[in-house]
């Protein structure tokens, strides 16, 4: 039972499907936006791991040595890298501040300038 993966050209999201009768026809959709528009795309090997492993993996010091907890964006950065290391995606508003964070954007309730 392989698993594809396609990137939406709308929204550039990738979403992985599991395919359980290759003879069926398939007419994937984007899981974030919905659209049609897809190109299927390599993908890499996963690798299923415990949860207590990927705890570890998380808690190792060495894969955090870049962050910075004054920068937004390396704060970022991190919290999407926990995010993929758990296989959970962010709740939609916490992933639009993500998001403006590696823009460089400022987050809700930040202020841009003077008053």
């Amino acid at each position: 039972m392989p698993i594809y993966e396609y990137r939406c050209q709308d929204c550039r999201r990738i979403s992985s499907f599991l395919i359980l009768n290759l003879k069926e026809p398939f007419a994937p959709a984007c899981r974030k936006c919905g659209s049609q528009a897809l190109e299927r795309i390599l993908s890499r090997v996963h690798v299923h791991q415990s949860e207590e492993t990927r705890l570890e993996r998380l808690a190792d010091p060495s894969r955090w040595s870049g962050l910075d907890e004054n920068d937004p964006q390396s704060v970022a950065r991190m919290l999407k890298k926990m995010g993929q290391e758990m296989g959970e995606d962010f709740p939609g508003e916490v992933e639009q501040m993500v998001e403006e964070a590696m823009e460089g954007g400022a987050g809700e309730g930040e202020e841009t300038g003077p008053p």
